[in-house]
């Protein structure tokens, strides 16, 4: 059989030959790196793991579970991945094309006669690629609104009909937990098995990962796991939980570093572990082709693409596979793998937002592989995911954190009063309790919000437990007959879909 590595230092652009002396040479500065993040509050805890040519080289953890608490973070502390988690899937369905259970191409239709998009060539032609690859028109918001407001698996990946594509079928790319989720169950249902069982079966035990599970109430289990934190006040605080299961193939998958780093041996060899095949290399070999163009990378100018759960990006020192993970709540975290060097790295923190798995993969990559290893990566990270949310948030904070001056009174609450309706969403009520308005949303009206008023017919809510003092606007569209015809909820509204008539 032949060797699954290349030889260390062949990849074109290296400055440096990279051999196992200059792999645990980058550890110390590594763990430095670690502590230092810790102590300064860039994070409450870390854990982190190398693979270097099918070897474990270091693994360990700093901070503490839960700030405020002593537990600390090691080894073996359970994460929850969030999206992470798809390429931890791909791998999953990779051992099922293997097994010949299913081909990456597929049809879902073939599987799921009642699958449906809201188109009917896509419908009839969408695959576990098309899925996998995030190119099925799917919005990308499309099912995550459905998920908050509480609605199970089988509910959200039935509604998908519902919600409007948003580009074109295999042209477009638009990354999507719920494509990626109906992806997974498809090929978990041709292997007639479910998916958490499929991924358990095929994935975890084979590789030894009995920290691992794609069910949340194995992470809730574990003694040693990682709580969620987001920022108050300026303090890293455990504030919110995320329960992922109905988004499972997408964002659902806890485990540690320890175990991770058994996936990346196995990854890295193509299918191969401990020396036997696990998966035949033609079914893992196409998640790591570039399929869909994701334009630049925001840091290294890098040309980047997505493959099938993978972020494929070609660096100056080679191709390089990957993939972040993020819950609002408070998670981050990242895989980095450098096939051409047969090296990668797992960097996993209980926070929310932070750039700190990305800043401490590139400065570790730069140290072996060569580049700019005194940037403060980090730093770079961090502004740019303040970039990326921080504005939309202090936008909606200035536009609805106080009433205008002369602000138009509301009509009675009686002319707000009623049902009203979609088929993406389903049904929202609003109420009068007591003279105050009470927005119910979700199966069986579980999630209630008080509407506090604005201007007019406009009022405002706060639904994320995670930013509690985020405005969210609810506007009333009124009738002829002086009673509201329509309701608009903002944060529902990426795609259209936010609208609901009165019934």
């Amino acid at each position: 059989m032949s060797e699954p590595f290349p030889a260390a230092g062949t990849s074109i652009a290296n400055v440096r030959t990279v051999t196992l002396d200059t792999v645990m040479g980058a550890l110390p500065r590594l763990e430095r790196m670690a502590r230092r993040l810790v102590q300064t509050g860039e994070v409450p805890a870390l854990a982190m793991a190398v693979v270097y040519r099918d070897e474990v080289v270091y693994v360990n953890g700093v901070g503490v579970c839960r700030a405020g608490a002593d537990q600390q973070v090691d080894g073996d502390t359970v994460f929850q991945l969030a999206s992470l988690s798809k390429p931890i899937s791909s791998t999953v369905v990779a051992a099922l094309v293997s097994d010949r259970d299913l081909t990456w191409d597929t049809r879902v239709v073939d599987v799921d006669p009642g699958f449906q998009l809201s188109e009917p060539y896509p419908t009839a032609h969408v695959t576990i690629r098309d899925l996998f690859a995030h190119r099925s028109g799917l919005s990308g918001n499309a099912g995550n609104d459905l998920e908050m407001l509480g609605f199970d698996r089988e509910e959200i990946v039935r509604r998908l009909r519902y919600s409007k594509l948003a580009g074109d079928f295999r042209s477009t790319y638009a990354y999507s937990n719920f494509g990626l989720t109906a992806g997974g169950l498809a090929a978990a249902r041709a292997a007639a098995l479910s998916w958490e069982d499929a991924a358990e079966a095929r994935l975890y035990r084979p590789l030894g990962m009995m920290s691992t599970s794609s069910r949340h109430r194995d992470f809730v289990a574990r003694a040693n796991r990682a709580a969620l934190h987001v920022r108050v006040d300026g303090k890293w605080t455990a504030l919110a939980t995320r329960e992922p299961d109905a988004q499972s193939p997408a964002g659902g998958v806890s485990s540690t570093a320890r175990d991770l780093a058994q996936w990346v041996r196995l990854e890295l060899a193509n299918g191969m572990y401990a020396g036997e095949e696990l998966i035949k290399a033609e079914a893992i070999g196409p998640t790591h082709a570039p399929l869909m163009d994701r334009g630049k990378h925001p840091l290294t100018g890098a040309q980047t693409f997505y493959g099938l759960g993978w972020n494929v990006e070609f660096r100056s020192y080679g191709t390089v596979w990957g993939h972040a993970g993020a819950f609002s709540q408070g998670a981050r975290t990242l895989v980095t793998l450098v096939p051409s060097e047969a090296l990668g790295i797992v960097v996993l923190t209980n926070a929310f937002p932070t750039g700190v798995p990305e800043g401490v993969a590139d400065t570790f990559l730069a140290s072996v592989l060569g580049g700019d290893a005194n940037r403060d990566w980090v730093a770079d990270w961090n502004t740019l995911y303040s970039m990326l949310f921080e504005p939309a948030i202090e936008e909606a904070r200035k536009t609805y954190g106080r009433p205008p001056a002369d602000a138009s009174p509301s009509l009675p609450t009686s002319a707000y009063v009623g049902t009203y309706a979609n088929s993406y969403l389903g049904t929202a009520s609003v109420v009068d309790a007591d003279g105050a308005l009470v927005l119910k949303l979700g199966p069986h009206g579980a999630r209630s919000f008080t509407l506090a008023h604005f201007d007019r017919d406009l009022f405002i809510y706060y639904p994320y437990t995670e930013t509690p003092d985020l405005p969210v606007a609810a506007t009333f569209t009124i009738g002829p007959q002086r009673t509201a015809v329509r309701l608009t909820l903002a944060d529902l509204n990426d795609n259209g879909q936010g609208e609901l008539a009165r019934v």
